[in-house]
């Protein structure tokens, strides 16, 4: 596939009326959804969503995603990094390397294994493992983030321990010289989230990529050349 290009050219702005029974927040999203050349540009490619084309550009940088790969995809709904990643690692039907879970309902997806399942449920790391089919994964990627509350700090903190519990379960399920990668909000991780990935891989990057809203506060850690179990 070929690299990802910012969407460009000159788009007329639509603006949204606010209804009677909507919310002037609500208002807001329709509005940005509406010009947002991302939002378009996935309508266009026959891409779930928007988000598909922040992994692409990560991995068009970092090179995460190679024909072959095994896959974990933690809070994978509505399915566009499941997506992307299957397109890239060549997966199939017949044999899928991709394996997706969330607890909100997801689309099948050609060469994806879906799991409706809460990541944080005590037997979710299990039905991974076995969905994985006794394989370690060479990639494990989160854009899981906590229901916001309003409270930037509040949002921070949990979004923040949804990384580290995706960040142990990598550390359980993939093969030496893995790569993770996860959501975090402006701010960085936390330093014991931070420490553990210094610890355990080669390369830590903090990454906004282009396709991420320029008012989001939220980035990404890619964590690279996982050392293995035995590393700590």
């Amino acid at each position: 596939m070929a690299k990802a290009r910012e969407p460009s050219g000159r788009q007329l702005k639509v603006r949204v009326k606010t209804a009677r029974r909507r919310k002037a927040s609500s208002t807001r999203w329709l509005e940005r959804q509406l010009n947002d050349p991302y939002v378009a540009k996935a309508r266009a490619e026959g891409y779930r969503a928007r988000s598909a084309y922040k992994l692409i550009e990560m991995d068009d940088r970092y090179h995460l995603l190679r024909p072959g790969d095994r896959v974990v995809d933690l809070g994978a709904a509505p399915g566009g990094w499941s997506e992307v990643a299957a397109e890239r690692v060549r997966s199939t039907a017949v044999d899928p390397h991709v394996v997706a879970i969330d607890y909100l309902e997801m689309a099948p997806l050609e060469g994806v294994i879906v799991l409706q399942k809460d990541f944080l449920d005590e037997d979710a790391p299990e039905a991974i493992r076995a969905a994985l089919g006794g394989h370690a994964a060479d990639v494990v990627m989160s854009d899981m983030a906590a229901p916001t509350t309003g409270h930037r700090q509040t949002d921070h903190i949990r979004t923040t321990m949804l990384g580290e519990v995706a960040a142990d379960f990598a550390a359980s399920v993939l093969k030496p010289g893995g790569h993770f990668v996860a959501k975090v909000f402006q701010g960085g991780a936390g330093a014991d989230l931070l420490s553990a990935l210094k610890r355990d891989f080669a390369a830590v990057h903090h990454v906004k990529p282009p396709a991420s809203r320029a008012g989001s506060v939220e980035l990404y850690l890619v964590a690279k050349g996982f050392r293995g179990n035995g590393s700590g």
